[in-house]
């Protein structure tokens, strides 16, 4: 069986260590009776344990060559190997609308956009799991004031659980990434509305974040404008870092009743249409 060699274009780092594999496999067990979706499988180090759990697993890859190996390594899985960018396609199809489990040894390229893309379909992935950088990882799992929270940590932690379960070297790979990863697991709170308009706090995150060393007065300008009255009360003297999830939600109905007040007949509108009202 010919092995696949790791494309560097695709982000691929191919795990060696079956421990380690054994133990990644082995957080998807907090919901013993979900299907699993393993994204990015390679040549299937983490499958081989996962196959073994007598659950219903698919496995998607968009890697042509591992296709094949894994068509050929694992045939009781032929029905269930899903050629295709799991970035592009429609999760809502894969078991029939239900609730699943996903989880992977993740490409570092593309794992910021699978947990978002995770976080749009909230609904059914009740949980996550799997191995990312560990600068990522530490992302996600920070608290506020630290100098790693940041915009994945807010939005991830809104709607999850975030545990770091542990490290894992560079030398267990092939090939050797240059830094260490993590493996982590984000289960589903029990939010289920922020109580505020999710659309403008996403915004609000985003737009103070992209500039996090400013106090949220200046950063929050691109949505407020200058000069806005709102800008007065003590939370604008604060950097984001500093605001915990509740807090985002309290400065999001701020923001909002701020821009009502300014006459944004445009609110539900897109975010070029929304921002700096109260100077207009």
């Amino acid at each position: 069986m010919k092995l696949v060699k790791p494309k560097k274009f695709l982000g691929q780092h191919f795990l060696k260590d079956l421990k380690v594999a054994q133990d990644i496999a082995d957080t998807v067990d907090t919901f013993p009776e979900l299907p699993i979706l393993e994204v990015g499988p390679g040549m299937g180090v983490l499958t081989q344990f996962l196959v073994k759990k007598d659950r219903l697993i698919k496995v998607v890859e968009v890697d042509y060559e591992s296709v094949a190996y894994l068509r050929e390594a694992y045939p009781s899985l032929e029905d269930h190997i899903i050629e295709d960018d799991f970035l592009k396609m429609n999760l809502h199809r894969l078991f029939d609308g239900k609730p699943f489990v996903l989880t992977g040894n993740y490409p570092y390229n593309i794992s910021s956009q699978i947990f978002f893309k995770m976080l749009d379909n909230k609904d059914i992935v009740p949980c996550c799991t799997g191995m990312i950088q560990k600068e990522v990882a530490e992302r996600i799992a920070a608290g506020p004031g630290s100098k790693t929270y940041g915009i994945l940590s807010v939005l991830i932690q809104a709607w999850y659980k975030v545990e770091y379960l542990f490290t894992v070297s560079e030398h267990v790979f092939n090939p050797p990434p240059k830094v260490k990863s993590a493996v982590i697991r984000m289960t589903r709170n029990e939010t289920k509305g922020l109580g505020c308009d999710e659309k403008l706090f996403k915004q609000v995150v985003k737009t103070t974040f992209n500039q996090r060393r400013k106090t949220l007065r200046n950063s929050i300008k691109p949505i407020l404008g200058k000069d806005c009255p709102l800008t007065e009360d003590i939370l604008f003297n604060k950097r984001p870092e500093q605001l915990s999830v509740a807090e985002f939600i309290d400065l999001t109905n701020k923001v909002e009743e701020a821009l009502k007040t300014a006459g944004n007949n445009q609110l539900m509108g897109s975010s070029e249409q929304r921002t700096g009202f109260c100077n207009s």
